[in-house]
């Protein structure tokens, strides 16, 4: 009986630790999705780049804070770049810079909560600051909508087809990103059932296979955090015409930024060559 007895208290214990954690998990899960900042580690004056700072209005009295970079020679073609979950575009100049260096002009903007941008996060509020991005380029810009490339990494991924799923525009870049936001909370904890929990949906896999326009996805084996076979799932999902490029190093490495393959992959992509 004593056995039983501690048996049957074993079994409490655990049932007790295992619903407190799915009780964090639910109502804490935009800490989880989201890790804004409010912090400006640099501005694109301590690299020298040509820029204009921009705040675009996303609902009445609140405006998203952005930065946009003209390339160094004339050009219609335009990257708005979504960017992932954590920190705020400041840490994202060098992404713009590398990318003007290839000859087109970039958009950065953070979603509401981050960096200088009004508001709090969520899913609705992220798509919604990236159409008035998009806009703000057609509009202000006025840049063609084909040419306009909309290019989303990581948590950025699943707002880019969002977005592009929307809009008409020249193509999307999805760049080491998941294929929904349960499917990967399900590969972090596989022993609990996270789908039943999911407030979040990001569900990449089940939009991008609709978009009427070219896409790029590209996703390194290394990957620690978002697994590469995401990566191979959406390209496989995507409808033609479609690329895929292997990157290299974990998720927020960037030696890839010196690879010819991923350079001249982004330059056909965006009719540069």
């Amino acid at each position: 009986m004593k056995f039983i007895r501690m048996a049957v208290g074993f079994l409490i214990f655990v049932g007790a630790l295992f619903l407190a954690f799915g009780t964090y998990l639910y109502f804490h899960q935009t800490k989880l999705v989201f890790y804004p900042s409010r912090e400006m580690v640099m501005t694109p004056d301590e690299l020298n780049l040509t820029h204009r700072e921009v705040f675009i209005e996303v609902e009445h009295e609140e405006k998203i804070h952005g930065w946009y970079f003209p390339a160094a020679e004339p050009t219609s073609r335009t990257i708005l770049f979504c960017h992932g979950n954590a920190g705020n575009i400041s840490r994202r100049i060098y992404t713009a810079q590398f990318l003007c260096e290839l000859g087109v002009n970039v958009l950065l903007f953070d979603y509401r909560g981050y960096g200088l941008s009004d508001g709090t996060p969520s899913e609705h509020g992220a798509y919604a600051d990236a159409i008035a991005a998009y806009d703000w380029l057609v509009d202000d810009r006025e840049v063609p909508p084909a040419h306009v490339f909309i290019f989303g990494r990581s948590l950025g991924g699943a707002v880019a087809v969002e977005t592009a799923s929307r809009v008409t525009c020249g193509g999307v870049i999805v760049e080491s990103s998941f294929t929904s936001a349960p499917d990967l909370g399900q590969q972090m904890f596989p022993w609990y059932p996270v789908r039943l929990l999911a407030r979040y949906q990001f569900d990449t896999a089940s939009k991008i296979g609709s978009l009427k326009c070219p896409v790029l996805v590209t996703h390194s084996p290394e990957d620690q955090l978002i697994p590469y076979a995401m990566g191979r799932t959406l390209y496989e999902r995507a409808s033609e015409p479609k690329q895929f490029i292997d990157l290299s190093g974990d998720h927020n490495d960037r030696g890839y930024y010196d690879n010819e393959q991923y350079i001249r992959g982004l330059r056909v992509f965006l009719g540069l060559q």
